[in-house]
Order: structure tokens, then C-alpha cells, then sequence
């Protein structure tokens, strides 16, 4: 099968644009890199960044753009640009990969998707719980009917990150929910759909005097009850408990931690840990299960390879990923 060419553009300081630089360069049987674009500055503001770009053609956007033999672009910019760089390249008909969950400015979104539908192009977004071992298991229970009825959703994604992360998130309209908490909305979206209310929280600490909003709770109402989905950025050990926890009438399923990364198996690789309980024994230990090590991008940038070649149909839709980043937008106050 033809390889894709594929060019990058844009990486930043706290997502995940090395990453996809670097998996895109190990699938060398699918992809052929042809370069990069940093068109926001980001030689100078992220230098230690550099290196995953070294002995690859630097280019500018117009040049990748206008391009007739690259099939694909992968956007990784900073979020606040990256519809605008995803919108170019969707008028280019290029086949695009962007980071997640895209700029603040729904209008703008609204005109790419419409863009890349017209078109019939591949939009694949960064979502990386989307290909969680556990998760993936999970949804597959959920749609054999096997956690019967789901009643509530608890999604927590929390961390510890640095005072200059949490000035950063000022950038941000909505903080660590725009920044993170995206993860956790799609990942009830799936599984609940489309709630009838959404109730936001979204606050700050104030630690060490900055203000952006670092501690952010978004409750979801169903007819059936509320779920939730919270992400805080000042809480110590909160890596290792990132969580879901799905009950239905049948069983309840909690994965937690989301991802763990240990001597071993260094990230981008990654293990989960999955328990499913099933009875109404109180005491009931459940059934626990550990995943094989996996890495995060590889799942990922591999189904848009096959997407791209035919060969898997995008399970999430143009409308889908419309309703979802709209949803971001409505849990961040945004609109």
C-alpha cells in the first residue's frame, strides 16, 4: 500500500506535538514524513522542543499546503491556533490529524467541519483515552448490553503540574476543562450522549497568586441522575488517580488509573488497570485486570493511517466531533 505523506505543523510547550512527531516517524510502513512547518514562533518559545525535528525539512505552511503530493498534515500547534491551521488545511483537502479539543471561536470550528464534510477528507482528533486498552474494552461492554442500563458517569483527569503551567492556563478560556477536561466530556459523550443540562464549577485556588482557573467540576443531568467530569491542577498523586467509573444496572466498571507509566515502561508507554464488579455482595473484591504495556499514540495515529487508506471507517463522526467540541465549550462557559 502507497505510504502517506504527511508534514506537521506546529508543536507546543504542553500538549502533545513531539509525541505525534515521533509515533508518525516510527510508522514509517504508513507514513513518509516530508516535514514540518513551526509557523507561532515555536523555535524560540519551546528550544528544548527541537530536537524531534532534526534531519527533517523545514517548511513553511503555504508550502505544505500547496503541496499536491502530501496527502495529510498532522496540526499540533498551541490549542488557541489550532482550528485556524486545521480550517487552512481542510480548504487544502488535506487529510488532517489535529490536536485536541481546537480554538475557542465555535464559528470558526463550525466552518471547518462543514469544510473537511464537504470535501469527504479525514478530520481525526487527538484524544488519546479514545484508544485506552481499558476504555476501549469498556465502551465495547457498554454497547453488548453487558453494564445493562447506564445510570452515571465520574470522570476525573488531576495532576500536579508547575506554577508556570498554571499561569499558562490563563491562555485558556475555561483553564484545566478546556485543557484537559475535554478528555473527560468525550469520553461521557460516548457514553451517555448528549446531556439535558450542564451545571459548571470551574474555579480557582489562587495558590501562589495565580488565577487562572486550575480546579474545574462540570455536572452532566440525565434523566436517569448526574455524572460528572473534574480536573484540578494542584493535586499531588493526582496522575496516578485519573479515573472513570461508569455503574449501570447490571455492573460497574472503574479504571483507574486511566494510564500509570513506571521504570519499564517509560511513558509514551503505558498500562491501565480495569475493575468490573457484578455482584451485590458488598464485600465483593470485583474482578481486576491489568492491560498489557501500550503506548499512547500508536493506537491513535495508526487508525488515521488506516482511515486515510480505506481500510477502517472513522468511528467518530463530522457531527460528532461538532456536538463534542461544542459541548467543551458550553462546560467552559464559552458560550
Amino acid at each position: 500500500m502507497k505510504k502517506i505523506r504527511i508534514a506537521q505543523i506546529g508543536t507546543s510547550g504542553n500538549s502533545h506535538g513531539n509525541e505525534i512527531f515521533n509515533t508518525l516517524k516510527s510508522l514509517s510502513d504508513t507514513f513518509e514524513v516530508v516535514g514540518y512547518a513551526l509557523p507561532e514562533g515555536e523555535r524560540e518559545k519551546f528550544p528544548d522542543k527541537m530536537q524531534a525535528f532534526d534531519g527533517y525539512r523545514k517548511m513553511s505552511v503555504d508550502g505544505i499546503l500547496n503541496d499536491p503530493t502530501i496527502d495529510a498534515v498532522t496540526v499540533e500547534t498551541e490549542e488557541i491556533y489550532l482550528t485556524k491551521y486545521a480550517l487552512l488545511a481542510a480548504e487544502h483537502k488535506k487529510h488532517i490529524h489535529m490536536e485536541k479539543p481546537g480554538g475557542a471561536d465555535l464559528l470558526e470550528f463550525e466552518k471547518l467541519i462543514s469544510t473537511v464534510k464537504k470535501n469527504g477528507t479525514v478530520f481525526h482528533t487527538g484524544y488519546m483515552y479514545r484508544y485506552n486498552p481499558a476504555v476501549v474494552k469498556l465502551m465495547q461492554d457498554i454497547k453488548n448490553g453487558e453494564l445493562g442500563e447506564i445510570v452515571s458517569v465520574e470522570a476525573q483527569m488531576n495532576c500536579r503540574h508547575s506554577d508556570a503551567v498554571r499561569a499558562w492556563l490563563k491562555n485558556l478560556k475555561g483553564g484545566m476543562m478546556f485543557f484537559l477536561g475535554c478528555h473527560l466530556i468525550d469520553l461521557i459523550l460516548q457514553i451517555q450522549g448528549k446531556p439535558k443540562n450542564i451545571f459548571t464549577f470551574n474555579k480557582s485556588t489562587g495558590l501562589h497568586g495565580i488565577e487562572a482557573l486550575d480546579n474545574t467540576t462540570v455536572i452532566f443531568e440525565y434523566d436517569k441522575g448526574i455524572s460528572f467530569a473534574k480536573t484540578c491542577d494542584i493535586e499531588k498523586g493526582g496522575f496516578n488517580r485519573r479515573q472513570l467509573v461508569v455503574t449501570g444496572t447490571e455492573k460497574t466498571v472503574e479504571i483507574r488509573p486511566l494510564e500509570l507509566s513506571r521504570e519499564g515502561y517509560l511513558y509514551p508507554k503505558m498500562i491501565t488497570e480495569l475493575n468490573e464488579y457484578s455482584s451485590e455482595d458488598w464485600n465483593d473484591e470485583g474482578i481486576h485486570s491489568t492491560s498489557k504495556i501500550f503506548d499512547r499514540y500508536i493506537s491513535m495515529m495508526t487508525e488515521f493511517g488506516s482511515i486515510i487508506n480505506g481500510t477502517k471507517e472513522n468511528p467518530y463522526s463530522y457531527d460528532y466531533e461538532y456536538e463534542l467540541y461544542k459541548t467543551v465549550l458550553r462546560c467552559c462557559n464559552i458560550i
